[in-house]
């Protein structure tokens, strides 16, 4: 079995579920008392939101390198970043270490082909909806058509992420503004709708819609599963 890589807290809500998935799969697939071999630096979000936030990617950048090389020194034989937005820097990630760096957007685009759907929508952070380095993942990579919500619910989609989930709240309300956004996405021709930020996933399961969901933070999992056996 080889070492997973993670670079978790980003936050840490959603890599305990990053943690508690792999760890499932790995005893799923060889039974017994196996768990998965992880070696994990988890960062502090605080400064990295903050330059988010004012546009300092080369600074968030530098502490995910940082973070990536000690990963890599730990004896990890792979890499997650356990977060879609910060695949904002994942070129710049890679290119720092010698260990395969797992895409989580490769991750989605498969599981989207394999549903022979064409057309998605997208849900996350106001960086992952708006700017290209996802979208165009999906697009050039899995000749996908990608929607995003409009721009006040891009903004509610945003708030509940940074204020809520990412501290932990999980509220109701909140809920139901991401389940009518996510119906309107379908109206719009989403054949599935990505839940494109690891915590949100917390908040939206498959059971609260008719919307088929990717929950990315399963896919990205079940993709670090499948390198450690293979």
């Amino acid at each position: 079995m080889k070492t997973i890589g993670i670079i978790g807290g980003m936050s840490w809500e959603s890599t305990q579920t990053y943690y508690r998935m792999i760890n499932q799969g790995i005893k799923a697939a060889l039974g017994g008392s196996h768990s998965a071999q992880i070696a994990m630096v988890s960062v502090d979000f605080a400064p990295i939101e903050q330059l988010q936030h004012v546009g300092d990617w080369a600074g968030t950048a530098q502490i995910l390198i940082e973070a990536a090389r000690q990963v890599e020194a730990a004896g990890a034989d792979c890499l997650l970043i356990a977060t879609n937005t910060m695949h904002k820097v994942a070129e710049e990630v890679q290119a720092a270490v010698d260990i395969p760096l797992l895409h989580i957007a490769d991750a989605t685009g498969k599981a989207i082909k394999a549903l022979d759907a064409e057309s998605v929508g997208l849900l996350g952070t106001a960086f992952t909806m708006e700017q290209p380095f996802y979208k165009d993942h999906l697009s050039q990579d899995y000749g996908l058509r990608v929607l995003i919500p409009k721009e006040a619910d891009r903004a509610l989609v945003h708030q509940i992420i940074y204020q809520q989930l990412c501290q932990g709240r999980i509220e109701d309300h909140s809920r139901q503004t991401y389940l009518r956004i996510i119906d309107h996405m379908a109206e719009q021709g989403a054949e599935a709708v990505i839940l494109g930020c690891t915590e949100i996933g917390l908040l939206v399961q498959q059971h609260h819609t008719q919307v088929k969901l990717l929950d990315t933070s399963a896919l990205h999992a079940q993709m670090a599963i499948e390198f450690a056996l293979a």
